[in-house]
């Protein structure tokens, strides 16, 4: 149930991003935020690998942005050519993680920053800060272009 939730809101970061143009997915159309639909789509990348490669699965995967760049690089870099590719990590980063934590228990401890919690609580959280993050992507898909309940 935790997979398919997790799956569930991954796919509708994508599918509110469906049919934009590079320039929109890299448009801040909100002047009160910095936020773009392809800085969310590098960031969810970036926390992807962060949790399920990194993490959980202790693959040795480096981070997917160096850490010298910035903490919010991934918000911050924005170039419209990169969309067609970041659309392409974010998917290949679904595909990984989920092979490196397939044969974890959910009870399998995952190491965070100050605290150790559960695979299961891991898969919670994601799915929260895609919530978040699909509440931001709803606002700025209705600020670009008008469309709204994708």
């Amino acid at each position: 149930m935790l997979e398919r939730y997790l799956d569930y809101q991954r796919r509708t970061l994508l599918n509110i991003c469906a049919g934009l143009t590079a320039e929109q997915l890299a448009s801040r159309p909100l002047a009160s935020t910095n936020l773009t639909l392809l800085g969310l789509l590098r960031h969810m990348a970036k926390v992807e690998r962060i949790w399920f490669r990194i993490r959980a699965g202790a693959t040795g995967a480096p981070p997917l942005f160096d850490p010298d760049l910035g903490k919010d690089y991934d918000f911050e870099h924005i170039d419209p050519t990169d969309a067609e590719f970041a659309v392409a990590q974010l998917e290949e980063e679904w595909r990984l993680g989920d092979a490196a934590v397939a044969s974890l228990d959910l009870d399998h401890p995952v190491e965070a920053r100050d605290y150790t919690m559960s695979l299961r609580m891991m898969y919670l959280h994601l799915v929260h800060e895609y919530a978040r993050h699909n509440g931001h992507a709803d606002l700025l898909r209705q600020a670009i272009d008008g469309v709204t309940a994708r």
